[in-house]
């Protein structure tokens, strides 16, 4: 097996066991809390999911240039570029929604995981080599759990929701969306938006 590849599963593991952990096991969550306080177990926490996404990002890059760059699991239809852009811009707008109090974080109730889970899916269905449909997968994966799990429980959020909100989401979104798409995407990943 590939270094890359071997790095890449630490790293995803990293990442994905403790969101899934916290999520699944809210028990053993408030219990390492209690036990080392609530800043400490952020902090851990923060840390070892920085490490998994700073592990999966070494690995893709180190597969990008390599062989790995033809290991493909399938090859992506050309239907699938506009589909993707569509489902990151309302994924942008979601996690916008997040962080404001307007009638779409009601209505999504879970805006964060929704629009990480449109977000993964959007470069799903567009990324067929190994390296991404894993990683991508695996952010999908985290994000149904989180809204399969948070609808069972009945977390919602609550509070006044005010329109002029929404349209700052929404707005917030369409820009955040623009910047990665016409920057980070070409500039920090390489990856040309006409590609």
């Amino acid at each position: 097996m590939k270094v890359y590849m071997i790095v890449l599963y630490a790293g995803l593991l990293l990442f994905a066991l403790p969101h899934l952990g916290s999520i699944l096991l809210p028990g053993r969550r408030d219990w390492l809390v209690a036990r080392f306080g609530k800043r400490h177990w952020r902090n851990g926490y923060a840390l070892v999911t920085l490490l998994g996404l700073l592990l999966m990002v070494w690995a893709v890059a180190r597969a990008r240039s390599g062989e790995a760059a033809t290991d493909w699991i399938y090859v992506p239809a050309p239907w699938t570029r506009p589909v993707t852009t569509l489902l990151v811009a309302l994924g942008f707008v979601s996690l916008a929604a997040a962080f404001v109090k307007g009638h779409l974080r009601q209505l999504l109730q879970n805006p964060m995981s929704i629009g990480v889970a449109l977000w993964a899916l959007g470069h799903l269905i567009a990324n067929g080599k190994r390296v991404d449909v894993y990683v991508f997968a695996t952010f999908l994966l985290v994000a149904l759990t989180d809204i399969v799990i948070s609808m069972r429980r009945g977390k919602r959020p609550a509070g006044p929701a005010s329109l002029i909100w929404d349209g700052a989401a929404v707005a917030g979104g369409l820009v955040l969306f623009a910047i990665f798409l016409f920057g980070f995407h070409p500039y920090v990943l390489k990856l040309p938006v006409t590609n």
